[in-house]
């Protein structure tokens, strides 16, 4: 997995009018391509009136999954310029759908290659971008008694607490940086003396 990885800070939407020509650019995460396709459904049944609807997504940490559409434009002067801006401010699991309702002015290839790709970073400037970072999940199990300290000292180092189960025991999930795994260990069992214990987990992202 890749250490750290660029997304949207929330989901939005940036408006632009060059030459009488609206260009409504939506922006959403999306963990799949099924979460990515399902935004531009949504997208497109909220525009039907619309004359295009382009959209281009970047799915994985890694990038690896990388779809665009011109939705009628003329061939790579939407979609392809849309991808290229998100791969160009390097976000990731991220769909962009760009609504045009046509003005009457032609803005000729070079014109929607700059449109639809500019719409695109100016929505990016405006919803923002998160940092997240790789993650291993550790589940501490805890008995009753000890269970609301050891939350609230988990909290209040500012650890990132998952969820946490009631059975027989206490199950507290968080997920921290792999690299202080051993010191963490050692905080819980100084905490709880010793009677606390780890089951390690995958791997997740975190902001």
């Amino acid at each position: 997995m890749q250490e750290q990885y660029v997304t949207l800070a929330r989901p939005g939407v940036h408006e632009s009018e060059i030459n009488r020509s609206r260009f409504i650019c939506a922006l959403a995460p999306a963990g799949s391509e099924e979460e990515a396709r399902a935004f531009v459904d949504r997208v497109r049944a909220e525009h039907p009136g619309a004359t295009h609807n382009c959209f281009a997504y970047v799915i994985g940490a890694d990038g690896r999954v990388r779809k665009s559409s011109d939705d009628g434009e003329p061939g790579g002067t939407a979609g392809l310029p849309m991808l290229q801006m998100l791969l160009r401010r390097e976000v990731r699991n991220v769909v962009a759908v760009v609504t045009r309702y046509f003005g009457g002015t032609k803005l000729g290839a070079g014109g929607l290659i700059r449109a639809y790709g500019g719409v695109v970073g100016e929505a990016l400037d405006a919803v923002g971008t998160v940092t997240r970072h790789r993650m291993r999940l550790v589940t501490v199990v805890t008995d009753h008694q000890r269970a609301g300290k050891v939350e609230n000292e988990l909290r209040a180092t500012g650890r990132h607490v998952r969820e946490v189960r009631y059975a027989a025991g206490v199950s507290i999930e968080v997920g921290l940086p792999e690299a202080d795994l051993p010191a963490f260990q050692a905080w819980l069992a100084d905490l709880t003396a010793g009677t606390a214990r780890t089951e390690l987990g995958g791997e997740t992202y975190h902001a």
